[in-house]
């Protein structure tokens, strides 16, 4: 399905509570979510969607910043009469739906931080953001192949070949300049996002794996001791792609922190 410019898809009974999805940077709905989506679609009404310019979704003719992300997903609860979400997100996804919770508190059930990244040192934001901007005269695939290595596990480079290639394909084959606009914002947006006042009180699990560089174990607990009400769940062995190279650890993880939130 697609409205005002955003594919999205609804699969579940439709009479129980929604799950938002939201994938990240150069990534789309189905290749991050295929391995969970049968879990929680057979108790949730699950909505995933592209992000602006990712997958079939298109490309925005506006400003990429954190916030406009967000209202891309609020606006998109709007149109489809949804009044409150758990929304789970994953590495700028998982930023996304926090700044969702900063702004509308009201519209947000629950939250699943997957991977995703917080404050960094002074040095190396620096660096990430001086990165995000050079990424726009290359484009995605002048760095894809070293973002695979960080992104899976030697082993799964080695088993699983042709996943490996198919990740590959839908990261080179976003717009240049619109994947440099939300790499920046992948870099530059956790500083919106450190020390909320009030801190985000909706029930959260803050959940990465063990050798994540980009979103590390610390930057997890970090995120947690920022929020009211958390859980912290590390994923031993496994890289920032964890949840596509093991989805049935991240799918068993998430579906049982939704069945401890109160709807």
């Amino acid at each position: 399905m697609m409205w005002n410019g955003t594919a999205f898809e609804l699969s579940g009974p439709e009479d129980a509570p929604v799950v938002a999805l939201i994938h990240g940077l150069g990534l789309n709905r189905q290749i991050t979510w295929e391995g969970m989506l049968p879990v929680l679609g057979a108790r949730y009404r699950v909505l995933s969607y592209d992000l602006l310019g990712h997958g079939e979704s298109a490309v925005p003719a506006g400003e990429v910043s954190l916030t406009a992300l967000s209202e891309q997903l609020v606006d998109l609860l709007d149109h489809l009469d949804i009044a409150k979400a758990a929304i789970v997100g994953f590495s700028l996804g998982g930023m996304i739906n926090r700044r969702v919770a900063l702004d509308h508190p009201d519209r947000v059930s629950a939250l699943a931080i997957l991977n995703s990244p917080h404050e960094r040192e002074a040095e190396a934001q620096a660096m990430y953001e001086q990165a995000a901007r050079d990424s726009a005269s290359g484009g995605p695939e002048a760095t894809v192949d070293a973002a695979l290595k960080r992104w899976f596990t030697d082993e799964f480079h080695a088993e699983n070949p042709d996943m490996v290639a198919r990740v590959r394909r839908i990261v080179v084959a976003n717009d240049p300049a619109n994947y440099a606009a939300h790499r920046y914002v992948l870099a530059a947006g956790v500083t919106e996002l450190i020390r909320p006042d009030p801190p985000i009180d909706a029930p959260a699990l803050v959940m990465t794996c063990e050798h994540d560089s980009g979103s590390t174990p610390a930057m997890s607990w970090a995120i947690a001791h920022e929020m009211t009400e958390t859980q912290v769940e590390i994923v031993p062995d496994l890289r920032h792609l964890g949840l596509v190279e093991r989805p049935k650890v991240f799918s068993g993880a998430v579906l049982e922190f939704l069945q401890n939130c109160s709807w």
